[in-house]
């Protein structure tokens, strides 16, 4: 029974992990979409964010 519920666990947290991975790759490409298009907007010449 022990090891039955360890392997679902094992289970559970890869699919978690795998999720969690997957979302990450999103929001960098949100982020990336957005500086692009706020460099694009601005033009070269100018800078738009605070660095």
């Amino acid at each position: 029974m022990v090891p039955l519920l360890l392997v679902l666990l094992l289970i559970l947290v890869l699919f978690g992990t795998g999720f969690a991975v997957e979302a990450l790759w999103y929001v960098a490409l949100a982020v990336l979409v957005l500086w692009v298009l706020g460099f694009l907007l601005r033009g070269s010449g100018s800078r738009w964010y605070r660095w």
